[in-house]
């Protein structure tokens, strides 16, 4: 096994920060520190329109919300989103928590408690929670420290950047056909990430890049009935909610930008009675394990005694109104609790067992194309 890691990850694509390293160190050092406050670095915005799970052709009964995904909305300001950058190109952010994996070149994890206080309070304040839930449509708070903006980094030289704006230049026609959707060269086979499913319930995709000059960027989404749609990707300062638990999707290379830099925080339903079953398995191989396990574990060990306790309190009511024990009803409740627990077990796997990198990616049915359209790839749907 240990020969077999190794030689995984030897091959893994290795991270490269230098343009966006040297761009920091040219700015000038913060002289005091910014603290989160709403009132400044919110700039909410409603959604043009929200999806709803039944809109794509899931069942509303598969995840924890109706609610599928949001248009891109305006949420923090630029002054917000100049700080968060600024934590992230923190020289010990870079050193300590960059990963790479084999859908993924380059990530940043579990730094934002440590190093980046701005960033921690942005999406624990209870404003920001509130607008978040409200889009979501279920009460979410952030599914653990480590899992606050979790940073997805793209990152072009000028030469490739030229490159793509040249190409771009060249087909503004076809282009401006398939609005900028289709016939890319870089589209299908260099996403930011390859097609998956999120391990917890609910992330919000929030850009931190200019995206002035940019083109592509979606976000595309597998529908229950096999097709693809993509969302519009936001701009600087807006985001995207997603119920990435339960839809597979992919974050599409942006193309004529030097960088695209996303923060992805994700979030669970703040009552413990709601269904839960966030898995580790695409983020163990990137993470921290110590780290990871210890937020799993204590939440769902707060989960469970939540339950138990609640369960109790029915048990000792029940008996004080002289009541019949309800034998199926609590047999129904052990029976969650073992499958739980069970659940738990599985996701805590053995550290040696880990390979560092490598993800499960999920395999998608290629897109159908139109037999009428065959001499040139299929226009997908886009959401507006």
């Amino acid at each position: 096994m240990a020969a077999v890691a190794t030689q995984q990850a030897a091959a893994l694509p290795r991270p490269n920060f230098k343009p966006i390293i040297e761009h920091a160190a040219a700015q000038r050092p913060t002289q005091h520190t910014i603290k989160f406050d709403p009132k400044t670095h919110l700039a909410h915005k409603e959604p043009s329109e929200i999806l709803m799970m039944k809109d794509l052709g899931y069942p509303e009964d598969v995840g924890v919300s109706p609610v599928a995904v949001s248009q891109p909305f305006q949420l923090f300001s630029h002054e917000a989103i100049q700080q968060m950058r600024k934590e992230i190109f923190q020289r010990e952010v870079m050193e300590n928590c960059s990963y790479s994996s084999n859908i993924a070149a380059c990530q940043i994890r579990g730094y934002a408690s440590k190093y980046a206080p701005f960033t921690h309070d942005a999406w624990h304040s209870s404003e920001t929670l509130a607008l978040i839930s409200k889009i979501a449509g279920v009460d979410l708070i952030p599914w653990s420290n480590y899992e606050v903006a979790h940073i997805n980094v793209s990152v072009k030289t000028d030469e490739q950047t030229k490159e793509e704006l040249a190409t771009i230049n060249k087909q503004k026609r076809f282009f401006a056909d398939d609005e900028g959707i289709a016939g890319c060269p870089w589209e299908d086979d260099k996403p930011v990430v390859g097609w998956h499913t999120d391990s917890y319930p609910f992330v919000c995709v929030l850009m931190l890049s200019d995206c002035t000059d940019m083109v592509g960027g979606e976000t595309a989404l597998q529908t229950g009935t096999g097709d693809i749609i993509k969302v519009r990707g936001p701009q600087e300062g807006c985001a995207v909610i997603l119920q990435g638990r339960y839809i597979t999707h992919q974050a599409l290379r942006a193309l004529g930008a030097k960088e695209r830099i996303t923060a992805v925080t994700s979030f669970r339903p703040r009552s413990p009675y709601l269904k839960d079953d966030s898995e580790l398995r695409t983020v163990r191989p990137i993470s921290d394990l110590s780290e990871l396990y210890y937020d799993f574990a204590e939440y769902r060990c707060e989960i469970l005694e939540e339950r138990l306790r609640r369960e109790r309190k029915e048990i000792i009511a029940c008996r004080r109104a002289r009541k019949k024990f309800h034998t199926l009803k609590h047999k129904n409740f052990l029976e969650e609790s073992i499958a739980f627990l069970e659940h738990t077990d599985k996701e805590i796997v053995e550290n040696d067992k880990v390979i560092p990198g490598f993800i499960d990616e999920i395999d998608i049915p290629d897109v159908v194309i139109d037999a009428s359209e065959d001499a040139r790839p299929a226009k997908r749907a886009r959401v507006q």
